[in-house]
C-alpha cells in the first residue's frame, strides 16, 4: 500500500466515525475530509472543487427547487388530505398512505414528500384514534422505497447516475432505475402494510408522542401583579431569566381584561397585570414567590394561549435544521425568531424542565407560541417542519398547474432526447422562479445546501480513491473474501455491504464512496458495470435500520415517539426482503 493509499484509506474511515458519532454535521465532516486531502497531497489544489461544478451537484439542487415548487403550490396538501382519510382498517389505511408516498418520492424529492405528507398522516392518526407511530415508519419507509423508482427521487440515484458517465460516456435515464425500483417498491409496501406495523413495540402503538406535548391545560396558570411585587416596572426580558430558573415559560399578559400575546420583550409590567403562564405547580409557587406574585386560583385550557393573532403550533427539528446542537438562548428563539417554546418531546418522552438548557436534536418535536404571520416564516428559516395542517397556499393554488407542467415539461424534454436531463431540471427550476412559483427572496432558502457540500466535497474523494488505486485495492479485498463464487454472489456481498454502510452513516456519502469500488469489482470479474452500479443505487438508499442513514428516519424519530433500537424491528425484515427481490431483479434487468 502506498502513502498516497494509505491516507485515503485513513481519511475515509474517519469520515466514517465521524458520521457515526453524529457530533458535526455531515457536511462539515465531508468539506474537513475534502480539505486534509487536499493538505495531504491525496487531491490537488486544482481539483479541490470540481466537485461542485459537477452536474449531479445541479441536478440535486435542481430538484430540491422543484420539488419545493410543487410544495408550495398547494397541490400535494389537497391531494394528500385526500388520499390519507382515516379508515377503519389500517391495512388499508397504511397501503394507501405508504402507497401514495411511494409515488409521490418516484416524482419528487423524497425527504420533501415525506415532509409533505407527515402533518395529514398524523392528522389521520388522531381522527382514526390511532397511534400515529403506527403509520409514520410506513409513511417514512415508503417515501424511501418509492424513491429508488426514478433517477429524480433519492441523492443517490443522481450520484449514481452521473457516475456512470464517466465510465460509459453516458448517465442512466431518469426510467432506468424505474423496472427494479419499482418492483422493490411495490413489495415493500406490500410488507408494510401486511407485517411491518406489527413489528413495532407495543407501547408505540398504543400512544401519541403529539397528543401529550399538545395537553398543557396541567401547566397553564396566571398570576397577578401585586402591590410591593419586584416585577413592577420590569420588563418581560427583566424577568426572563428568573423564568428560566424556575422552569416557567411567559407567554402573555392580561390588562384592563385585554389578553396580549403578542408581548414585546421591552414591555414594561404595571401592577394589576396578570402575566399567563406555563408551570408545574411546584415550579408556579417557586417563581410566583420570588417576584411577590399572587397566584390565581380557576380551571385553565391551552386557549389561554393563542388567539387570532397569535398561534401554538407542532413542529419537529428537521435533520438540517440550523438549532441542531444548539440551546435557546444561543439561538435567540424568542427575541429573533419571535418563537417562544412550550414544550418539548424527544422520543416519546415529554420534556417541561430546565429547557433553557435543553440541547436541540434532530427529531425533537416542539410546541411554540408565535405570531400568525410571521410563525411561518421563522420556523422555516430555522428548520422547524410543522405537524398540523398548514392550511393550503391560498395565493398560490393557480400556480398548481404550472408546477405540475413544468415538471412534467423536463422529464419529457430528458426522456425525448430533447436535452440532458440535468438541463432540463435547471430549466424548470428556472420556470419556478420566473412563474413566482418560488419567490427570488426565497430561492436558495428552498436548497439543502447540507447537501450540495456534502455532494460537492465527496465527489473529488471518490476520484481520488480511483486515481490512487485504492478502489482497485479494495476491490481486490473483497473479491479475496469471495473467491472461487460467481459474479452473483459477490453482487450480493457488495449490496449486502453497501446497505450496511448506509444503514450507519449518510447514504449520499455512501454512494459515492461504493461507485467506483463497484466499477472495479466489475472489471476485474469482466461482469456488466450497470449491474453493480444498480446495486449500489438500490442498496445505498435502503437504510432502514437506525435513524442516521437517512433524513426520513430521522425526521419521524420525534413525532412518533420512536426510539433507536425501533427501527431495525420493522427495517431489518424489510432489508432482508429487499436483498431477495432486488438482486435477481438487477440481474435480470441489467444481466452480468
Amino acid at each position: 500500500m502506498t502513502n498516497e493509499q494509505l491516507s485515503i484509506v485513513i481519511i475515509l474511515a474517519g469520515v466514517f466515525i465521524f458520521f457515526l458519532w453524529g457530533r458535526w454535521r455531515y457536511d462539515v465532516v465531508a468539506f474537513s475530509a475534502l480539505m486534509v486531502s487536499v493538505i495531504s497531497g491525496v487531491i490537488t489544489p486544482d481539483n479541490a472543487f470540481d466537485g461542485f461544478s459537477h452536474p449531479a451537484v445541479i441536478t440535486v439542487a435542481a430538484v430540491l427547487v422543484i420539488s419545493a415548487g410543487l410544495a408550495v403550490s398547494g397541490v400535494i396538501d389537497r391531494i394528500a388530505h385526500i388520499v390519507v382519510p382515516p379508515l377503519k382498517s389500517l391495512f388499508l389505511q397504511i397501503t394507501i398512505m405508504s402507497s401514495f408516498s411511494a409515488i409521490l418520492s418516484a416524482m419528487m424529492n423524497n425527504v420533501a414528500a415525506l415532509a409533505l405528507l407527515m402533518p395529514a398522516t398524523i392528522d389521520s392518526a388522531k381522527k382514526a384514534k390511532r397511534s400515529p407511530a403506527l403509520l409514520l415508519m410506513p409513511l417514512s419507509f415508503g417515501s424511501i422505497l418509492g424513491g429508488l423508482i426514478t433517477l429524480i427521487g433519492t441523492p443517490p440515484n443522481i450520484v449514481i447516475a452521473h457516475y456512470r458517465e464517466t465510465v460509459s460516456g453516458e448517465p442512466f435515464s431518469m426510467f432506468d432505475f424505474s423496472p427494479v425500483g419499482a418492483v422493490v417498491a411495490f413489495v415493500g409496501v406490500l410488507f408494510l402494510s401486511l407485517v411491518g406495523w406489527r413489528l413495532l413495540p407495543k407501547d408505540s402503538q398504543a400512544k401519541s408522542a403529539t397528543d401529550d406535548l399538545y395537553d398543557i391545560d396541567d401547566y397553564a396558570a396566571e398570576c397577578i401583579v401585586v402591590e410591593g411585587s419586584s416585577a413592577i416596572d420590569q420588563t418581560i426580558k427583566d424577568i426572563d431569566n428568573i423564568a428560566d430558573s424556575c422552569d416557567v415559560r411567559i407567554a402573555g399578559l392580561i390588562r384592563n381584561n385585554k389578553k396580549i400575546l403578542r408581548l414585546s420583550r421591552t414591555r414594561i409590567i404595571k401592577e394589576k397585570d396578570t402575566l399567563i403562564l406555563k408551570a408545574g405547580p411546584k415550579e408556579l409557587d417557586i417563581f410566583a414567590h420570588k417576584l411577590g406574585l399572587e397566584i390565581k386560583g380557576g380551571e385553565y385550557d391551552k386557549s389561554l394561549f393563542s388567539n387570532d393573532d397569535v398561534a401554538l403550533k407542532e413542529a419537529v427539528i428537521s435533520a438540517d435544521s440550523r438549532i441542531i446542537g444548539r440551546k435557546i438562548g444561543e439561538i435567540r428563539l424568542k427575541s429573533r425568531w419571535a418563537l417562544n417554546l412550550l414544550g418539548v418531546s424527544r422520543q416519546g418522552k415529554n420534556i417541561n424542565h430546565a429547557l433553557h438548557k435543553l440541547v436541540f436534536q434532530a427529531g425533537d418535536v416542539l410546541l411554540v407560541q408565535g405570531d400568525v404571520d410571521s410563525m411561518a416564516k421563522s420556523m422555516d428559516r430555522l428548520g422547524l417542519l410543522p405537524l398540523a395542517g398548514r392550511g393550503f397556499n391560498m395565493g398560490k393554488r393557480r400556480h398548481a398547474g404550472i408546477a405540475i407542467l413544468l415538471l412534467v415539461g423536463a422529464i419529457t424534454a430528458a426522456a425525448t432526447g430533447l436535452t440532458s436531463l440535468t438541463v432540463a431540471l435547471a430549466i424548470s427550476a428556472l420556470g419556478m422562479v420566473l412563474f413566482n412559483i418560488i419567490p427570488l427572496r426565497d430561492l436558495y432558502n428552498t436548497i439543502d445546501w447540507p447537501v450540495i457540500v456534502l455532494v460537492g466535497s465527496m465527489i473529488p474523494i471518490g476520484g481520488a480513491l480511483e486515481t490512487t488505486g485504492t478502489t482497485d485495492l479494495i476491490a481486490e479485498g473483497i473479491l479475496s473474501v469471495s473467491a472461487g463464487y460467481s459474479a452473483f454472489v459477490v453482487l450480493a456481498l457488495l449490496f449486502i455491504v453497501t446497505m450496511t454502510l448506509s444503514d450507519l452513516m449518510n447514504n449520499v456519502a455512501t454512494a459515492v464512496m461504493m461507485a467506483p469500488i463497484a466499477v472495479s469489482m466489475a472489471n476485474s470479474l469482466d461482469a456488466n458495470t450497470d449491474s453493480f452500479l444498480m446495486a449500489v443505487a438500490v442498496s445505498s438508499s435502503c437504510a432502514f435500520l437506525t435513524p442516521i442513514g437517512h433524513k426520513n428516519n430521522a425526521l419521524i424519530m420525534g413525532p412518533g415517539g420512536y426510539k433507536f433500537g425501533d427501527y431495525w424491528r420493522m427495517g431489518l425484515p424489510l432489508e432482508i426482503i429487499i436483498t431477495i427481490v432486488a438482486l435477481p431483479m438487477i440481474v435480470y434487468v441489467w444481466p452480468l
